[in-house]
């Protein structure tokens, strides 16, 4: 008798955690407007681009807990279980990943540089604050924060409620060598269908403008587009984008967007670095190239991937490889030179893109 109530108590404890888990997800679901100030942490002494050339960096940081070594549970379709895969690394490799990519915002230096999944308060990295932790690697810089994933408590792998995945508060982060005159969040359409909506990522621009010594604008845009999705949404964003982008070079002002945009690049295929191979994701995709003018220009490194397959640890030249990383500039931006940074993704499971522009009225 006593078994056969365990056996129906089991199944009643897990449907009232799992409408419990929902119930609490729904209640306490991150909703940003439309429109959001940015948080800022440091102003910068520059208030206006007095030179014609300027750099910057790209790099999705994976919130320090995807380097080399580690592998994610929920590319491997985890939604219920981790399947042996790392929920979060241990806290050693979150330090040493963090530690590789503050080192080489000092080896590679720029006048801006735009982060994606930059932690500022999460579980899986072990609460460390890594936006104002990488700002003092800069200090004369201006420093923005542009939330994109907050959760009181993301519980998957659902099975595993004592591995749960936990408290999430990450974002994009843009650091610039001047100040900007504006800078604000823009919350990018598109959404997932409940409850799968409670525990993503609510996307965002991270917009800045800064002054130039020509009278015009300079508009940089942090990006960050939908992975998990099969194209729908994700064509939203970039028509999203397209219709800023456009307005603002209408207007004389010069436009660079850049960071991770979750497709390749319009005609790179998906599998030029590992023939016939694919992605486990959605990074087989293609950026329509009727999307913008042709005199608007995406700019890449053709010969260095950007991003690996995360479903297990990092094997050169056996882990899939891709290029879903690069910059959108205007026809005012003559590009000078770009370089993707090489370091067999050791630090995260994307790799940074630096590269040097001309401003030209």
């Amino acid at each position: 008798m006593k078994k056969l109530r365990l056996l129906w108590l089991l199944p009643l404890l897990f449907l009232v955690y799992f409408f419990g888990v929902l119930l609490y997800g729904t209640f306490t679901d991150y909703q940003p407007p439309s429109v959001l100030p940015a948080e800022i942490a440091a102003h910068a002494r520059e208030k206006t681009l007095k030179d014609s050339v300027i750099s910057l960096m790209i790099w999705n940081l994976g919130y320090a807990g995807l380097g080399a070594e580690a592998d994610f549970f929920y590319q491997g379709g985890g939604f219920f279980t981790s399947r042996g895969r790392m929920v979060r690394p241990p806290k050693p490799l979150v330090e040493q990943y963090f530690a590789g990519t503050t080192a080489a915002v000092n080896l590679y230096q720029a006048d801006f540089y735009l982060f994606q999944e930059v932690d500022y308060a999460s579980k899986r990295s072990y609460y460390l604050n890594q936006f104002t932790a990488m700002q003092q690697k800069v200090p004369d810089f201006f420093a923005a924060y542009f939330p994109n994933y907050r959760a009181k408590r993301v519980p998957l792998p659902l099975l595993e409620p004592w591995n749960a995945y936990g408290a999430v508060n990450s974002g994009l982060a843009t650091y610039a060598k001047f100040e900007p005159t504006e800078s604000k969040r823009l919350q990018l359409p598109g959404k997932f269908g409940w409850p799968k909506r409670l525990f993503m990522l609510d996307r965002c621009l991270g917009f800045t403008r800064y002054k130039t010594r020509f009278g015009k604008d300079l508009v940089v845009i942090n990006i960050h587009n939908e992975a998990f999705d099969k194209g729908g949404i994700k064509r939203q964003q970039e028509e999203f984008l397209r219709d800023l982008a456009l307005a603002e070079y209408q207007k004389g002002n010069f436009v660079i967007a850049g960071g991770d945009w979750n497709t390749c690049p319009p005609f790179l295929p998906h599998d030029v670095f590992m023939k016939g191979k694919a992605p486990k994701g959605e990074e087989g995709q293609n950026m329509n190239p009727a999307l913008f003018p042709a005199d608007w220009h995406w700019i890449y490194d053709p010969t260095v991937p950007t991003n690996r397959n995360n479903d297990q640890p990092y094997q050169a030249k056996k882990t899939f490889v891709t290029l879903i990383d690069y910059f959108l500039v205007s026809p005012n931006v003559k590009v000078r030179k770009v370089k993707g940074i090489s370091q067999e993704f050791r630090f995260s499971d994307h790799q940074a893109v630096w590269m040097e522009v001309e401003l030209v009225p």
